[in-house]
């Protein structure tokens, strides 16, 4: 899958370099296709693929759950996901390799039926894991998100499962930091007035692209949710429009997933649009809502560093790179609501270990601000109608699985 992403967008920004114009016929087309697929194709494949893992969890039926994560659904989120990337969308494969990890895992289901809740739990945490080359995140997130319980019985195979990844994933690529190390670090006194004001901000920005995705996905009111859901992937063109539009403001910056973008804000190697942050906010709102297949990781983090570079730049003498790590946890915590495994994953693929107090304040800092816009967790919040659809009842917190 980083092969397939990296490829895409290597071939987006190929295509555009013939001219940028182009993504205004090609960005709206592939949102559109990419739609179509999702909804006939492969259903079940839309967004991210973490609340089918948890919906999955949370279905006792191993019939009813099988369509969210079988693996003709893991092989379509894969294809589209790459078709999204190539056609610009401000996405990321993280959130799809929960997804595809939960599937491969499933497969594996009938050896263990018992062990089906768990399977998927492990199987989504390590997808997490593999994609970043974040181990201790992958354990983090599988407990504080997927399952908002520590399930002690599951603890030996999520950690087998994990270690199984991680090893595959240095075979392939390597031992490897995501982002890169920095040293970098908040001298105590007057710098620290970054944690509170990023923590702050990045937590009501999270909050607010979370309500926007919920909103929309429960249906808006009036004329405009009869449009979304009677004419779904001609909104997806739209959305893809907009997301083209996005991209002619700030340079082509704001396609894809930002991890270069992200990386040069952190190491100050390059220069990034002035409205990189904001517009890659909106780029990723959009690509959100119009119900393609793709991952919030990898483009919060680099809404994250555009929020921490613009108040880096309030702050004379206050190294750039802590004040963007800073933010990327801010608005990652605020979209998450998952505040440990935010501060855990930005540690993790920075190998900065001296920031750790100042980004678990602002992780608890986001976490509160985005609960005042957005009280119910996005992923949670999505995977209620499903399960509801499949169902008939509304979800509820996962039962703890059998013996080990």
């Amino acid at each position: 899958m980083a092969f397939l992403a990296d490829a895409a967008q290597s071939a987006f920004r190929a295509v555009l370099g013939v001219s940028p114009l182009i993504a205004l016929v090609l960005t709206p087309f592939g949102f559109g296709l990419a739609a179509r697929l999702a909804l006939t194709v492969f259903p079940n494949s839309q967004g991210s693929g973490i609340p089918q893992v948890i919906a999955a969890r949370d279905i006792e039926d191993a019939a009813l759950r099988h369509p969210l994560i079988s693996l003709r659904t893991a092989f379509g989120k894969i294809v589209v996901m790459t078709l999204g990337l190539f056609c610009g969308a401000s996405t990321g494969r993280e959130g799809p390799t929960v997804q595809v990890g939960a599937a491969l895992m499933a497969a594996a289901g009938p050896l263990a039926p018992e062990r089906q809740r768990g399977l998927l739990l492990a199987g989504g945490a390590a997808g997490v894991a593999a994609a970043f080359n974040t181990p201790l995140a992958g354990i983090v997130f599988g407990i504080e998100e997927l399952s908002r319980a520590y399930e002690a019985k599951t603890s030996s195979l999520i950690l087998g499962t994990i270690i199984a990844a991680g090893l595959t994933s240095l075979a392939l690529v390597g031992n490897y930091t995501y982002f890169g190390t920095t040293a970098d670090t908040l001298p105590l006194g007057w710098a620290w007035a970054v944690v509170p004001l990023c923590g702050i901000l990045g937590g009501f920005g999270g909050g607010l692209f979370s309500r926007i995705v919920i909103a929309v996905s429960r249906g808006l009111p009036g004329a405009a949710g009869r449009f979304v859901s009677g004419r779904p992937v001609v909104f997806a063109a739209l959305c893809g429009l907009g997301v083209a539009l996005c991209g002619l403001l700030t340079d082509g910056h704001i396609y894809g997933t930002g991890y270069e973008e992200a990386k040069a804000l952190l190491h100050g190697t390059a220069e990034t649009h002035a409205w990189f942050g904001p517009l890659k906010f909106v780029a990723t709102t959009l690509s959100s809502i119009s119900g393609i297949p793709g991952g919030l990781f990898a483009p919060s983090l680099a809404v994250g560093a555009g929020l921490g570079a613009q108040i880096a730049a309030l702050f004379d003498g206050v190294p750039v790179g802590a004040v963007v790590l800073v933010g990327m946890v801010a608005y990652l915590t605020g979209v998450l609501q998952a505040p440990i495994t935010s501060f855990v994953i930005v540690s993790e693929m920075t190998e900065n270990h001296a920031l750790v107090i100042p980004l678990m304040i602002t992780a608890l800092l986001a976490d509160g601000a985005s609960k005042l816009v957005c009280p119910e967790g996005l992923y949670h919040a999505l995977a209620e109608p499903m399960v509801e659809r499949l169902t008939g009842r509304r979800a509820h917190a996962p039962a703890v699985d059998g013996p080990a």
